[in-house]
């Protein structure tokens, strides 16, 4: 058999994407240009050009309507399904019904009307992560295989693995995430048969899921969450928290800003990832909203207490799941944690 080229592995995700790949029997996940391991999941469309990841996510606030993200809430759903209604009154993009109920993004492109569909979006993010192996790799990449939510169907996971076709790659496999997750530990070479509880909190979306491994045989028995809770939501409380701050500091309302907020939200963002690993987090942001520069910090205690219920929220996933797989927590041998959230 020829030696086969290079294959990596993709995590397709609703708010950020990463790749890794198996060299010197360890996997390696991949920075991006700008040195980061995981690639925002946008594509931006200008005048004069398209942006994909970093670049598509800081211009956002002053291109609004050609920003697209979220295009996992749409790939392989119909346009008449109600969680596709209901999320298009949240996004400052347009979606249509582009025939057949299919949903499709409408954007201005070099000055033209353009249409995209889902997978045609989320194949530009899988360029973007195969070009990002191909420069630490070395060589041309051709194969992947990329990770889905264990709940997606069949509709959702063949528009995934079309995805990779249009991005001109050979999708090898498409397997669930916490299954990922679970070989990621190798928690499939442990022998006995066990029961592992998969706790992802990502940016956008929460996934508990319980499979059992027997034999390197992975069956989901349960799965819950909620497609709406993540790290954005916990921006969301700081924007909110900082927002009324600089309302009662400066007298001024910068919430119909929303250049100021997008600016206010990245700030947030980057404390938020500093809290992880410091007790505290400042943010400095010059010239926020008519002039006034806003300096200003937030303590861990803090950004927990604005975030409780939340937090507290995600234990009732947990218990759905031991629930519906009529399984006490005392016989849950492995429980792993996934997802940016979770750090």
């Amino acid at each position: 058999m020829a030696d086969q080229g290079p294959i990596i592995g993709i995590d397709l995700g609703t708010t950020y994407s990463c790749v890794g790949y198996w060299q010197n029997d360890r996997v390696e996940i991949i920075a991006n240009d700008q040195g980061n391991r995981t690639t925002p999941s946008y594509v931006a469309f200008t005048d004069t050009e398209r942006l994909i990841g970093d670049a598509a996510k800081n211009q956002v606030a002053m291109n609004p309507h050609n920003t697209v993200f979220d295009a996992k809430r749409l790939i392989g759903r119909r346009f008449d399904e109600p969680a596709v209604q209901s999320d298009m009154k949240h996004w400052p993009f347009k979606v249509i019904d582009g025939g057949s109920s299919k949903p499709t993004l409408q954007v201005e492109y070099k000055g033209e009307k353009k249409t995209f569909s889902p997978e045609e979006i989320s194949s530009m993010i899988l360029v973007k992560m195969r070009e990002i192996a191909e420069a630490f790799i070395g060589k041309p990449v051709k194969e992947a295989v990329i990770t889905v939510p264990a709940y997606f169907n069949d509709s959702q996971r063949q528009a995934t693995k079309d995805a990779g076709i249009i991005a001109g790659l050979t999708v090898r496999r498409i397997i669930n995430e916490p299954t990922a997750a679970a070989i990621a530990y190798g928690l499939d070479k442990k022998g006995e048969e066990r029961n592992v509880l998969i706790f992802d909190l990502g940016g956008g979306t929460f996934d508990v899921s319980l499979l059992t491994i027997e034999d390197g045989i992975f069956e989901v028995k349960a799965t819950a969450g909620d497609t709406h809770l993540g790290g954005e939501d916990f921006d969301n409380r700081m924007v909110n928290h900082f927002s009324a701050e600089f309302k009662r500091k400066h007298k001024k309302d910068m919430t119909g800003n929303a250049r100021a907020m997008r600016r206010l939200r990245t700030a947030c963002e980057r404390a938020k990832r500093t809290l992880s690993s410091q007790a505290q987090a400042s943010i400095e942001v010059d010239s926020l909203f008519e002039g006034v520069d806003f300096y200003t910090s937030m303590t861990r205690a803090r950004f927990e207490e604005l975030n409780q219920d939340l937090f507290r929220g995600t234990l009732d996933p947990v218990e759905k799941v031991l629930r519906d797989s009529k399984m006490d927590k005392g016989q849950i041998h492995d429980v792993v944690l996934v997802g940016g959230s979770t750090r």
